[in-house]
C-alpha cells in the first residue's frame, strides 16, 4: 500500500469507527489520526458511528455508510481507514459503495512498519506479518502477486489463480521463517553470551512515540532516528552505558508499543520484543505531557506481562516532564522518574535508579593488595570495574568496583 500517489499529493483519507463500547473509540481514533499521518496520509475528517456490534456485511450502518460514500465525493476522498480489523466482505461493500479504496486499522500498521524496517530482519518480520495478515482474507478476485509458482509439478488442471496465489503465500512464508529462525538463533547466541560474559542489559521499552529513542541518544549518542511520529524506529539499537558508580550496561532500543497491537505484529516481532522479556532492568518510558500517559503504561505494562517480565524490575520514566505546566499531575509511582530527554534534565536520578535496581550489589572499595595477590587485580578487570592500580612500597593501592562474590574475597584488604 502506498499512501502517496506522488512524492507532492499525499491521499486524502477519512477515517471512520464504529463505538460498540470494546474500547475508547474517541481515544482510539486520535490514535488512528496519528497513524495515518504517520503513513503520509492527509486527514480529511473521521466519523464514529455508536453501534451495539459492527455490522457483519458492512462494518457501518447503510444509513451511515451511504453519508461516507457521499463525503468521499464532495471532499475527494482518496482512502477510507477504518479503525478495527475488517472481514473482506466489510471492505469490499464499503469500497463498492464509495468507490474508494479501504484499509483497516492493522493494514495501516503493518505499512507503517514496512516504511520503517531498515534492517534484513525488520523487513523479514514485515514482510511476515503482511503474508499471515493476507492469507485468510484472500478473495475470490485474487491477491496480485509479484511471481506465481510456475514449472513442472506446481499446477494441477483447472487451479484458479486464488489458489496459486494461496501456495505462494505459504510458500514465501515457510522461507521466511526459516531465515528468521537463522537470525533468531543469532540472537540467542548473542543473548547467552551477554549473560555468559556478565553483561547487565536494559531494555527501553514503551509507548510509540515517548522519546525512547531520544533518551537513547542522549545516554550514548547511538544515533537512533529521533522524529516526532509514530513507529518511528522498529530496528532495536544496543549501546554501552557506564553508570555514574562504574557499572556498565548494554542499553536496548526497542519497538514502540500502542493500544490494540495486532497480534501477528507481537508475533512477527517477537525477537525484538523478546530483548526486553531477557533483560534485567526495563525502562518504561512514558510522555507525561500526554494526557493518556497512565494509559499509555497501562498498555505497556500488559504487553510485558505477555512477555513474562512480570518479575523483571520496572523503572517508571515520565519523560516531557518540562512540557507539564503543573508537575504535581505527574503520579508518584515507585522506582518513577521525571525526566526531559530533549533537554537532559532528571537523567542524574534516572542513573541512580538504574544502579539501585542492579541485579547485582556492588561494592565501591579502596584495597591495599599485597604483591602475592597481585593476581586480584586481573579477576577485577574481567569481573568489576578498576577504577585505578599503583605499585607502593606496601604493596598494591587499588580502587575498584566489585560485586558481592569479588567483594568476600577482597573484603579482608579493604582500607578503612
Amino acid at each position: 500500500m502506498e499512501l502517496y500517489e506522488n512524492e507532492q499529493k499525499p491521499q486524502r483519507a477519512l477515517l471512520i469507527s464504529v463505538d460498540y463500547g470494546a474500547f475508547d473509540a474517541e481515544a482510539s481514533m486520535e490514535e488512528l489520526y496519528a497513524l495515518a499521518e504517520s503513513a503520509g496520509a492527509e486527514v480529511v475528517g473521521s466519523m464514529i458511528q455508536k453501534l451495539d456490534k459492527p455490522i457483519g456485511a458492512s462494518y457501518v450502518g447503510s444509513g451511515r455508510l451511504e453519508e461516507i460514500a457521499e463525503l468521499c465525493k464532495t471532499q475527494e476522498i482518496d482512502l477510507i481507514i477504518a479503525d478495527d480489523e475488517l472481514t473482506p466482505v466489510q471492505i469490499r461493500t464499503i469500497e463498492d459503495t464509495a468507490d474508494v479504496r479501504v484499509i483497516d486499522r492493522t493494514m495501516l500498521i503493518l505499512d507503517i512498519f514496512a516504511l520503517r524496517a531498515n534492517s534484513k530482519e525488520g523487513k523479514l518480520q514485515v514482510e511476515t506479518a503482511q503474508l499471515r495478515y493476507m492469507l485468510p482474507r484472500l478473495t475470490g478476485k485474487g491477491i496480485q502477486m509479484s511471481k506465481q509458482g510456475g514449472g513442472i509439478g506446481t499446477r494441477g488442471p483447472g487451479e484458479t489463480k486464488l489458489e496459486t496465489d494461496r501456495r505462494h503465500i505459504r510458500r514465501r512464508l515457510d522461507a521466511l521463517g526459516e531465515k528468521l529462525d537463522e537470525i533468531e538463533k543469532r540472537r540467542e547466541q548473542l543473548r547467552q553470551r551477554r549473560k555468559k560474559d556478565g553483561v547487565i542489559t536494559a531494555a527501553i521499552v514503551g509507548y510509540t512515540n515517548a522519546g525512547k529513542s531520544t533518551l537513547m541518544n542522549f545516554l550514548t549518542d547511538a544515533g537512533v532516528l529521533e522524529k516526532d511520529q509514530l513507529f518511528a524506529t522498529l530496528d532495536p539499537t544496543s549501546r554501552a552505558l557506564k553508570l555514574p558508580n562504574g557499572v556498565s550496561v548494554m542499553l536496548i532500543d526497542t519497538v514502540g508499543f500502542v493500544r490494540r497491537l495486532p497480534h501477528q505484529l507481537v508475533k512477527a516481532f517477537r525477537s525484538t520484543l523478546e530483548e526486553a522479556a531477557s533483560a534485567d532492568i526495563i525502562i518504561n518510558v512514558c510522555d507525561a505531557s500526554n494526557e493518556e500517559a497512565l494509559l499509555h503504561l497501562d498498555v505497556t505494562q500488559k504487553l510485558l506481562e505477555e512477555l513474562g517480565c512480570a518479575d523483571t524490575p520496572v523503572i517508571t520514566v515520565f519523560n516531557k516532564s518540562d512540557l507539564i505546566e503543573d508537575p504535581s499531575i505527574i503520579p508518584n509511582i515507585s522506582k518513577g522518574v521525571r525526566i526531559s530527554a530533549k533537554k537532559g534534565t532528571g537523567i542524574d536520578a534516572l542513573l541512580t535508579a538504574i544502579e539501585d535496581n542492579l541485579p547485582v550489589r556492588m561494592h565501591r572499595v579502596k584495597l591495599m593488595l599485597p604483591f602475592a595477590k597481585a593476581g586480584i587485580s586481573a579477576e577485577i578487570r574481567k569481573s568489576g570495574t578498576l577504577f585505578s592500580e599503583e605499585y607502593t612500597a606496601d604493596g598494591i593501592e587499588v580502587d575498584a568496583l566489585v560485586d558481592d562474590i569479588l567483594y568476600a574475597k577482597v573484603k579482608e584488604f579493604a582500607e578503612e
